[in-house]
């Protein structure tokens, strides 16, 4: 579902001029835990999903990272497709005139590498005022800024 569409009976997005209903950014990571059992992070990113409000940001990339770690298993792939279209999470376009903004967030992170996946979910959090993030991948979104300031609240909070 693209932004600007109605969600919980609100509608949102920079297309209507509005906020987004979502409170939370979602990375590959957390959605990967989330949909294997054996992964160790399962449990506590369980704990964490139910504690969110619904629905969760991502985009395009960080999908494109999701299909391509599901690999080539149709089950996993399926229960990847579930989650994305269950409504949890909604997908934030990005438009050709800000992939800029992309670019210099991972020119600037060059001592830290950042991804495009990564570098639309910062891009994001700043646009759409979000500073929650699920993600398993403390280490960089504990280091990454939201315009190079605030930092990023992640979740789950714990270690696995």
């Amino acid at each position: 579902m693209l932004i600007g569409r109605r969600m919980h009976g609100k509608l949102c997005a920079s297309v209507c001029g509005g906020t987004m209903a979502a409170d939370a950014l979602i990375d590959t990571g957390a959605m990967l835990a989330l949909l294997d059992r054996t992964d160790r992070w399962h449990r506590i990113s369980v704990d964490a999903f139910q504690q969110l409000r619904l629905p969760l940001v991502t985009s395009e990339a960080v999908l494109t990272e999701l299909f391509h770690l599901v690999g080539d298993s149709r089950h996993e792939m399926e229960a990847a497709w579930r989650f994305v279209r269950s409504g949890a999470i909604v997908l934030a376009a990005i438009e050709d005139s800000e992939l800029s903004q992309m670019q210099a967030l991972m020119s600037r992170h060059s001592d830290r590498p950042m991804d495009f996946a990564d570098a639309t979910l910062v891009y994001l959090a700043k646009r759409e005022g979000l500073s929650t993030i699920f993600t398993v991948d403390h280490a960089d979104f504990d280091t990454y800024r939201i315009e190079g300031r605030r930092r990023f609240r992640v979740l789950p909070a714990g270690r696995p």
